[in-house]
């Protein structure tokens, strides 16, 4: 199996797949994000399925994308034989139907030069090979399909010999060929002239999408790939942001942290809004927020601090104990426990997004009726619960404390409905609501303080340190140069910072300490350190972090302190919504282009 998750991921906003640096499908769910599996040998080496290119060892296999595309291109080179395995999902404009982007997946094959030779591994395993699943060849494609339990298929198009194919015979490349794998079965005749349109297509998509997102003068590369995750990681039919593509990738190998982050976290519609609003794309952050506010309670406590992606309430968990997990990191769960969890912090996040709401986009008679009720009702649960103990931002799954973060979260909840109500012309309930946030902030100052340690801890009275304590200022509790804040920065980097890689916390935790670095705590870091003046420092630190990288420029969730290998599910959007801003701080502001274009924009 590939090492330290060298994948690259394509899709089309409704599903994604995973194709390793040596072009094997190894992790892909159809029709949609969060279905079961068709392929999942990233999570069982033997059983999960693939469909993988075999060639001799004399091959030199590379790997990039097309230049500002989701499009994925293996290169087999032995010097004298050539080939591309171009790998996209469609996607692009159609003037009768919208949006094509259909549960399929195209593997074109390029001839480049000479007479290279390959051997097809193809063998789909459905619905993440709980079941038996058989694959026979048709009259014009190739089927697989469960035999026992629940009735699932797949079907494989192609323009190669389809005996060939199943029997894993060698195939001489003359002329470029493709491979359709598809939910469907298709009702038009598939051939290379149909998926070459496909892929140009879907080029222009790709390309016309990057045209539209701003540039900037230093790490534009790497804010565009960003970028690209991130609108890959958007599902169209609901406007929800998955957290990662993927379930069960462990923290650390060989351990138990391993979830299923194919859901909608409400934690990250904040940032998600915040980032790709100033990237050049408000639409999908307001079509995230359209989905945030639906499912939203008006006058009903019980918000969750996650959903699925159809916003699903119930995300049941579930453990696949006939898969072995990624390098034998058993359990393999789908579903998802934390959704019962109490999270306080859940009030100030949903609050900010529909304070953006008003700042961003505008809104109509009857959606700010319904958002300032939704405002008020976030307050009163406040007040009603914001003394609680809860689970905190790492959903501990046990012990409940009064978590520094849940804390702050809280006082941004009552401080952004005040701030509405001041856009909106309302009465912040006759004072009430300023003497809340005042009595929060003060609780907040003298409780989370630990004037030993000189810093914001974890929880009140509590000496151990947390990473979430540095977005106090980015939520605007504190200023930058507050020397509390400078204190709790140069102390929270003394603790958990390791080679300029971060831990969330190393008190131990449901499942004892923690064995690796949460990536995005490392960029929280670096944001902090660079607003208290330590920019040449941050630089160092941020240009060491890019480093970690995959050779496609993805993150995951975690990075292994001492290896430096990604862990965790993948490719992580909190990871790149975070090495976005931090990019932006550090990039010296917009490019020439770009700033010619906005003078331009003004003068018009």
């Amino acid at each position: 199996m590939t090492e330290n998750l060298n994948y690259g991921i394509i899709g089309n906003c409704q599903s994604a797949a995973l194709i390793s640096d040596k072009g094997s499908l190894d992790w892909c769910c159809l029709p949609v994000f969060d279905s079961a599996s068709v392929f999942a040998k990233i999570l069982d080496n033997e059983k999960g399925g693939s469909f993988e290119f075999i060639v001799e060892d004399n091959y030199q296999i590379t790997q990039k994308y097309i230049y500002h595309t989701n499009i994925l291109v293996t290169l087999f080179d032995d010097g004298e034989n050539t080939f591309e395995v171009i790998d996209f999902m469609p996607r692009y404009e159609d003037k009768e139907r919208g949006f094509y982007a259909p549960p399929d997946i195209v593997r074109y094959i390029k001839l480049v030069k000479g007479s290279p030779s390959f051997k097809v591994k193809y063998n789909p395993q459905l619905l993440y090979a709980k079941e038996e699943t058989t694959t026979e060849i048709k009259e014009d494609y190739i089927r697989s399909k469960t035999t026992t339990g629940s009735y699932e298929s797949v079907f494989l198009y192609s323009s190669f010999d389809p005996k060939a194919i199943l029997e894993q015979q060698e195939i001489v490349l003359k002329e470029n060929g493709y491979f359709l794998i598809s939910y469907h079965e298709k009702l038009l005749e598939q051939s290379i002239d149909r998926e070459y349109l496909k892929l140009q297509r879907t080029r222009v998509y790709w390309m016309n999408w990057c045209e539209k997102t701003t540039e900037y003068n230093e790490y534009n590369d790497e804010i565009l790939r960003s970028a690209l995750v991130l609108k890959l990681l958007s599902y169209d039919k609901t406007g929800a942001v998955l957290a990662a593509a993927t379930t069960s990738l462990p923290e650390t190998i060989g351990e138990v942290r391993n979830w299923d982050y194919r859901f909608c976290w409400i934690r990250d519609a904040s940032m998600v809004i915040k980032v790709v609003s100033g990237l050049g794309h408000p639409n999908v952050a307001k079509r995230f927020l359209e989905f945030i506010i639906d499912i939203a309670p008006v006058k009903d406590e019980k918000i969750q601090i996650m959903y699925g992606i159809d916003g699903q309430k119930k995300l049941t968990e579930e453990t696949l104990e006939h898969l072995s997990g990624y390098h034998n990191s058993s359990p393999v769960r789908i579903g998802n426990a934390a959704y019962e969890q109490k999270q306080n912090d859940i009030y100030g996040i949903l609050m900010n997004v529909i304070y953006q709401q008003f700042v961003s986009f505008n809104t109509t008679l009857e959606n700010s009726e319904e958002l300032w009720t939704i405002s008020k009702s976030i307050v009163h649960n406040v007040k009603e619960n914001w003394k609680k103990a809860d689970k905190g931002i790492w959903e501990f799954r046990t012990e409940e404390r009064h978590f520094t973060f849940s804390k702050l979260l809280c006082w941004v909840a009552v401080d952004r409905a005040i701030k509405i109500a001041e856009l909106i012309g309302k009465e912040a309930e006759d004072n009430v609501w300023t003497d809340l946030r005042n009595e929060i902030y003060n609780d907040i100052y003298k409780n989370a303080w630990n004037e030993e340690i000189q810093a914001y801890t974890q929880s009140y009275g509590s000496k151990d340190l947390d990473a979430s304590t540095l977005l106090m200022e980015y939520y605007g509790f504190i200023e930058a140069k507050d020397p509390r804040f400078v204190s709790t920065v140069y102390a929270t980097e003394k603790e958990l910072c390791n080679d300029g890689l971060m831990y969330r916390y190393k008190n131990k935790d449901d499942f004892g300490l923690p064995s690796s670095s949460f990536t995005i705590c490392s960029f929280w870091m670096i944001n902090s350190l660079f607003k208290i003046g330590e920019q040449q420092r941050a630089k160092k630190y941020f240009d060491q972090l890019l480093s970690y990288s995959n050779h496609l420029g993805l993150f995951s969730e975690d990075i292994d302190f001492s290896s430096k290998r990604l862990l965790g599910n993948f490719p992580q959007a909190y990871s790149h919504l975070a090495l976005i801003e931090t990019a932006i701080n550090f990039s010296g502001g917009l490019s020439d282009e770009e700033e010619l274009m906005n003078t331009i924009h003004e003068e018009l």
